[in-house]
């Protein structure tokens, strides 16, 4: 007889031919909720000119809105916008000296993530060019 388990998102069941592997990844799954988040964050870096900030600002260091607006091509009204965003997930934190706002980014794991995903975006394509 097959292993099966129980599907809590549909009625029925599934077979399984290795239910201890099944078992020992689905302890080390993402929690629906944690996936939810995690795809937020990715739909915000998804973005060309949200990405462009995240990585101007990963060479900058620090800019206030105005400098960083120079530096991406965007309006200041556009940049503040997406900061925001980026503020609120949890991105990018922001410090206010005098009539400043500086935005910096909030996450190092950030840095990591984006040079493996150009890397790999690069060795892909550098026979093409």
């Amino acid at each position: 007889m097959a292993n099966v388990i129980p599907m809590p998102d549909e009625p029925g069941e599934v077979r399984m031919v290795h239910p201890e592997r099944v078992e020992a990844t689905r302890a080390d799954l993402l929690t629906g909720e944690e996936a939810s988040e995690l795809a937020e964050r990715f739909k915000l870096l998804a973005d060309a000119g949200r990405l462009r900030m995240i990585y101007a600002l990963l060479e900058a260091g620090e800019l206030c809105v105005c400098d960083l607006a120079a530096t991406v091509g965007a309006s200041e009204s556009a940049t503040s916008h997406q900061l925001r965003q980026l503020r609120l997930a949890g991105l990018v934190r922001s410090a206010k000296r005098g009539r400043t706002v500086y935005y910096r980014v909030d996450d190092t794991h950030v840095r990591l993530l984006l040079d493996v995903a150009v890397e790999h975006y690069l060795h892909g394509h550098e026979d093409r060019g």
